[in-house]
């Protein structure tokens, strides 16, 4: 499957792209903003082009042509305040599904937050991160794709366990980052996971059991 990875520079979208990259399976490109997040993955031999969230869909969707599924793993980071919150977790994602819908992609893949869907576990300290994921996830519900929400707890940079929870059997905790990438590729191929909106932690199955039980 030809995979187009948006926010590929961020933690969870190195982890995503690196292991797409390996699977036989997944042929995937990365989407970056700068020339020199560019020439990191192509030195690793991973194909790249440049696109701007704050940019038009029109622009978005010529970079998506051609592709059989886009994940959308991008974030504006911690560090920013609730206007790029706005553009890239909302406006920045609303745009990634109309422009796959314009390009004719089938398979979309949301990387949301856990507990988004459900306005009261919001927490105050962040609440614009989470209005901005419920809208953007609101309209991946809406589209004409093919599409599927991964809700992933708090992110940790731990070791991988290759052990989840998902869906009903998940209750809020960590889960690492490269869990939550190994989770996006398998779910990228997984029907049984179209139309769903999944919270997603750590917990003690292998990724295939976690969603069988969980859904």
């Amino acid at each position: 499957m030809k995979v187009f990875v948006v926010g590929a520079n961020g933690q969870v979208g190195h982890e995503l792209v690196n292991t797409l990259h390996k699977n036989e399976s997944h042929e995937v490109t990365a989407m970056v903003r700068k020339e020199e997040q560019q020439k990191d993955f192509e030195d690793k031999g991973i194909h790249s082009v440049l696109a701007d969230l704050e940019g038009s869909v029109d622009d978005l969707a010529e970079a998506m042509k051609g592709y059989e599924a886009v994940i959308f793993a991008a974030g504006s980071g911690g560090s920013t305040g609730p206007d790029k919150t706005l553009l890239i977790d909302l406006d920045g994602a609303v745009k990634t599904v109309e422009a796959a819908e314009k390009a004719g992609v089938k398979r979309y893949v949301m990387l949301s937050a856990f507990g988004a869907g459900d306005r009261s576990t919001w927490s105050d300290e962040i609440k614009p991160y989470y209005v901005a994921k419920y809208y953007a996830d609101h309209h991946v519900e809406e589209s004409s794709l093919d599409w599927t929400i991964l809700r992933p707890g708090a992110l940790t940079n731990n070791t991988p366990t290759g052990k989840f929870a998902a869906g009903k059997d998940a209750k809020p905790g960590d889960i690492t980052r490269g869990d939550v990438a190994r989770a996006l590729v398998h779910v990228v191929d997984d029907s049984s996971t179209s139309k769903q909106a999944i919270e997603l932690v750590n917990g003690e199955h292998p990724i295939a059991d976690a969603l069988k039980s969980g859904l």
